[in-house]
């Protein structure tokens, strides 16, 4: 039976390595996925969402897909659009006679490594051929850093309501 000397250094030793494994285990997961630049990550963010709604409002498909993620989804206009649904939807809007001004307003950034959400209100209108409504919209979207460029993952839009 070993010593408690003995036992007490096995037990250090063995609360040591523990300790190095735990406090190691964050750069293992950075290492994993890599991070995004540090420097100018905010604009780069608000830049890719101001490319989606670019795309969206001159019907450029190739651009949508780009700026999205393989797996975006979209929350708006009261329904779910997976992939390019959401561009589908837009440019048969615009095939009935439909036109959208779309403006990015009071944008709040937050990156964490390779992920980044956004939330903003869009100021902008809509018009047809009864005139052209102005209308704002609180919307929010999920980003990933992956490429070297930000991606869409997942958009979020609510109608503001009218102020009388």
């Amino acid at each position: 039976m070993p010593s408690p000397l003995t036992r007490t250094v096995h037990r250090a030793v063995t609360l040591g390595i523990l300790i190095a494994g735990v406090i190691s285990m964050p750069c293992a997961v950075s290492a994993a996925s890599p991070c995004a630049p540090s420097s100018g990550e905010n604009t780069k963010v608000i830049g890719a969402v101001q490319e989606l709604l670019d795309a969206m409002r001159t019907d450029n498909l190739e651009r949508f897909r780009e700026i999205t993620a393989p797996n975006f989804y979209a929350y708006d206009a009261g329904m779910r659009f997976k992939g390019t649904e959401l561009q589908d939807f837009v440019e048969s809007a615009h095939a009935s006679g439909k036109r959208f001004e779309w403006s990015i307003t009071q944008p709040q950034v937050h990156v964490a490594c390779n992920v980044a959400w956004i939330t903003y209100v869009n100021v902008g209108s809509v018009e047809d051929a009864s005139g052209r409504q102005p209308i704002s919209w609180l919307e929010s979207a999920i980003l990933e850093y992956t490429n070297s460029r930000w991606h869409i993952q997942f958009l979020h839009s609510s109608r503001m309501p009218k102020t009388p």
